[in-house]
């Protein structure tokens, strides 16, 4: 019997390329290149996790390693030993100690509305 407060789950052998869309919280292991857009939900990049994607979820932690940009309406948390490359856009931001983090930050408001127009590249940025 499956719990309901349970998230979905990638697992570490699993390879995804394209887009990713839902509206239950999402915990990846495994490895996703293309988009991840939980915009009412959390994401959880796992310790294992290698992901080549623009994320957007309303709360997203990262203990893995990310390539690309991540807006939450809420709150993104980079634990120790994660290695975030790419802008965030969010209300508030947690960083640990030995976390490793190249890119930009805002924490606006404007965050909270538009996370699709948000995840397009700005003018000029390259990785």
């Amino acid at each position: 019997m499956a719990v309901e407060n349970t998230p979905a789950r990638i697992g570490k052998s699993v390879v995804i390329c394209g887009e990713v869309k839902g509206s239950e919280d999402l915990v990846v292991d495994g490895r996703v290149e293309g988009t991840v857009t939980l915009n009412e939900s959390r994401l959880t990049i796992g310790p294992n996790a290698n992901v080549a994607a623009d994320l957007a979820a309303k709360d997203v932690l990262i203990l893995g390693h990310v390539h690309g940009n991540v807006v939450a309406s809420g709150r993104v948390e980079l634990r120790a030993g994660c290695v975030m490359e790419g802008d965030i856009k969010a209300l508030r931001l947690a960083v640990e100690d030995n976390a490793v983090f190249r890119g930009r930050v805002d924490l606006s408001q404007g965050a909270a509305k538009g996370t699709d127009a948000a995840l397009a590249p700005q003018p000029g940025t390259s990785y």
